[in-house]
Order: structure tokens, then sequence, then C-alpha cells
């Protein structure tokens, strides 16, 4: 009897974590945290980097700096960048952290600080440094008006900036040097508000120029959208006051008239945080899930427009077009098993979602059998109709077996390259293939006439490589592959910037 009440107190105090949120378990093998490193040249060791792509591959992903006292999600873990300068067919690998507030707070501290709050609290051990926590913001030790995100999710380029982005946080502003270095200049304050946060897949419009985007919150209102101008201007926000409660979004779409967001089965349980007993994101089985639309010119949520569509809890949104008048068309990942979202193996699946906003019916077409997640599109077709998506097919995410092509208009597989035994990439980044030469004009260019990118790790080898592929091929043939100086973790999204850019 006293060693059961003796486990019972253990338990209660400092209880064994899931396998999804012990940093023993899930920063290991390449997910393991590795250090910065100077601009590395790097060697082709398969073909040639065409001389078009001159510019700058970025990934970003999580790092973490310290190892946690407890729970550590792969979400939650500190954000590096990891880039490869092209320049006239050389390569030049940099690694860097995003210095975010949170990072410089505990470098110098030299242990951790902020909360892991997606990871979540487990026990009165993590209650405990919570409150010690919360100390250090009444003492003011911790500001909180600076943020405490950890830019790991993904980068942009928007508004004349390129910018490192978290859910949880705003925006850091990021610099590429001359030599391939990557410097952080700041977080982007845009806004002033206490705990402000805007999501990591902000829409842009490469006819307006503007960019869409939207933040959430724990109290009300919940959900806002907001765009900035041709300028850079950030406009005035639009609170959507029809989401009645804390609503996990990540991702959303936009047409050239409508801003389109899914309100899923997650949503936010705070109080089951600050008492030690899970994680912040929470799975209600009995929310009926819908989908959302919205003039993108909206100046208040009198015309959000609400259209059930069960079981569609919506991660990534890949593209959305309008199909005349009353159509809306969504390309989106669906997990089929949303309970099971800080699992790294939950059943994921493509689908093309049809929304009549006249008749408000709803359908939904599953594209691929596979588990499929971080894809990409030829970003000139944002917001308009598009044919061809490239997918990461995975059992274990963000590791990808292989890459798969998919014809939206047969909705068949038109393309696919796995990796091979033991190896494994990430995101398939689409990139155009020649618009230095061609300008702003498409005239002649097929919509799938351009690359894939990605970094591959050999896990037998140690191995680590960059792979350029060639999108319009069935076999998505290599067209250069470069060696790594070190292996390059596993992450989330990435974007290829062109010299004119940077």
């Amino acid at each position: 009897m006293s060693k059961n009440l003796l486990l019972n107190t253990l338990n209660t105090i400092n209880p064994p974590l899931h396998p999804s949120t012990d940093p023993k378990h899930v920063f290991t093998g390449n997910f393991a945290p590795v250090n910065e490193l100077d601009p590395t040249d790097c060697r082709v060791i398969e073909g040639e980097i065409p001389h078009c792509l001159n510019g700058i591959y970025i990934r970003n992903g999580p790092n973490p700096q310290l190892q946690p006292r407890r729970a550590l999600h792969l979400f939650d873990g500190d954000g590096m960048l990891h880039s490869l300068r092209l320049s006239n067919g050389n390569a030049t690998y940099c690694s860097r952290y995003v210095k975010t507030y949170k990072y410089m707070l505990e470098q110098e501290a030299g242990f951790p600080i902020i909360p892991n709050f997606f990871s979540g609290f487990y026990g009165l051990v993590d209650v405990l440094q919570f409150l010690k926590g919360i100390g250090k913001v009444l003492t003011g030790h911790i500001d909180l008006n600076k943020g405490f995100g950890v830019a790991n999710t993904n980068i942009a380029f928007f508004c004349n900036k390129l910018l490192a982005l978290n859910d949880a946080d705003l925006p850091y502003h990021i610099k590429v040097t001359q030599s391939g270095d990557i410097e952080t200049l700041g977080r982007w304050d845009f806004s002033k508000k206490l705990l402000a946060n805007m999501t990591a897949h902000p829409k842009v419009d490469i006819d307006t120029k503007e960019t869409f985007a939207f933040t959430t919150s724990l109290t009300f209102p919940y959900l806002c959208f907001f765009r900035f101008d041709s300028n850079g201007v950030k406009q005035k926000e639009v609170p959507i006051s029809s989401v009645h409660k804390p609503t996990f979004l990540h991702d959303f779409g936009i047409t050239t008239r409508f801003a389109i967001f899914c309100d899923t089965q997650l949503g936010f349980a705070p109080a089951k945080v600050v008492m030690g007993r899970g994680a912040l994101v929470d799975y209600k089985p009995d929310k009926v899930t819908r989908i959302g639309i919205i003039p993108r010119y909206a100046t208040d949520d009198s015309e959000m427009t609400w259209f059930q569509a069960p079981n569609f809890n919506a991660i990534h949104v890949f593209n959305a077009w309008e199909n005349g008048e009353d159509e809306i068309v969504l390309l989106a990942t669906n997990i089929a098993s949303v309970e099971n979202i800080y699992e790294r193996t939950c059943d994921i699946k493509l689908e093309e979602v049809k929304i009549n906003m006249r008749t408000g019916q709803v359908s939904t077409n599953i594209l691929s059998p596979r588990n499929l997640e971080f894809g990409s599109f030829n970003p000139r077709y944002a917001g308009k109709r598009s044919r061809f998506v490239y997918m990461g097919v995975f059992e274990e995410v963000p590791k990808m077996v292989g890459v798969v092509k998919i014809d939206m208009e047969t909705g068949c597989e038109v393309g696919k390259r796995f990796y091979g035994q033991g190896c494994f990439g990430g995101e398939p980044l689409f990139v155009t293939k020649d618009r230095e030469n061609n300008g702003d004009d498409d005239t002649g260019i097929d919509e799938d006439e351009g690359y894939l990118m990605s970094y591959m790790h050999n896990e037998e080898t140690g191995e680590s490589k960059f792979l350029v592929m060639d999108a319009k091929s069935p076999e998505l043939s290599i067209v250069a592959a470069v060696r790594m100086p070190r292996r390059v973790p596993y992450g989330f999204h990435g974007l290829f910037l062109r010299k004119d850019g940077l």
C-alpha cells in the first residue's frame, strides 16, 4: 500500500512524459540539435546547379539551444535557419538561430526560462516552474510585450522584409549578408497588443502586392483578420465575432475576392495547462468543423458565412480559388486522426474541398491514398486555379520518405521520387525555372516548369544533401545534389529568394 501511495505521489508531482513531449525521445537522431555554423562552401556531387537559381534557399526548423527541464514538443524548439546560398553553380551553407527574445534571455541565463506552453505542463513540478515564471514577469525580469515565441515554423518574404515566423509571436526580421551569413535584425513590432501574434502562413497576392494574415487569442475576439497594403502598411484588424471559443488555426486561404478559414476540432485549454494536466492544444470531439468565407476587403465580419464541413480538420491550406461566381475550391491537408495532433504518425490526407456559396453544399475529395503533408505549388498561381501540387510522403512528420506530384485536373499522381532506404527529405519546395529571363511574363511557361528543393538526410551514413529536382519530369529526376558540411536536422517550411530579392 505504501509503495503504491509513493508511486501515486511521484506521478502527481513529476509524472513520466509521453514520448511526443519527452525531449529525450523527441530530439534524437536527426532531430537532435546542432550548433550554428559560419558560411561554409559545399561541393556539388551530382549534376549541376542551374545558373538561373542564383539566390538563397532557407529552411526553418526547431533546434533547442538548451536541454529543457521537462516537456518539449518538436513545435517548441528554438528556431534555426539552415540556408544554402546559390551563386553561378556554387553553394555556401550557413546555419543560425533566430535571435528571439526568448533565445537571448535564456542564452544569457544559461537555462530555460520561458515555459513551453504548447508542450504543456504535467504535474506539480511543471506548475511550480510556471508560477516561478509568473514571478519573473511580475518583477520585470520577463517582458511579455517582447513576446515569447521561437520563430521556428516558416520563413517568408513580404512587405520587402525577410521574416522568420511562428504562430505564437510576431515575425522576426532576418537579413542575409553578401557572404551568405544570416543576421536577426529584431522583432517586427507592428502590433503593441500584449501577447501579439500572427499566423506563420501569411498569403501574398503577387498581383496586388498585398499580404493577408490573421491573429488568434485566448480572449475575445479569438480570431482577427487583417492585411498589409502594397506599401507594407498594416490595415485595421477585422474581429471575427462568430468564432465563439479559442480555436487553433494554423493556416488559411485567399482567392481574388475572399479569405477562407477552417474552424477545426482543435481548441485551447489553458486551465488544463496551468493545473499541470496536459497540453495547450485540446481535441474537441463534439465540435462540428466548418469553413468560413469572408470578403478579403471586409471592414467587419457581417459578411462572414460559415459552411459545415464535418470531420474536416485542415492544418495546411496550399491554395484556393474561385470557380465561377458561386464556388470556392480549397486544397488542403486534413488530419483524419486529429485527436493524435501531438503524434508524428497522424493519418493526414490531401483533399480538394468545393464550397457552393449559393446552395451551402460542401463536398470533399481525397486526392491520394498516401499520407501527405508539407507541400508546395507554383506561387504564381496563389489564389488562382492551379493544376499541380507537390507533396511530401511521410511515415513520421516531418520526415518525408519521398515526394509525389499530383495533377488536380485528373486527380492522378503524375510524378514521384522516393529517397531510398534510410533516407528522408522535407518539404518539397517548388521554384519557378527562370524568372530572371522572363520577368513577370508567364507567356509560354508551363505551370510545372521549375524545380523542387529539399534537404535530404541519410540516417544510415549520417550524411545530409541538398537536392534540386526537375519538377516537370515524371521521375522528378535529380538535377543537382550538394553534399552538406554536416547533418541538417529535419525541419518545417522554407523558401527560395532570388538574388534580386536579397
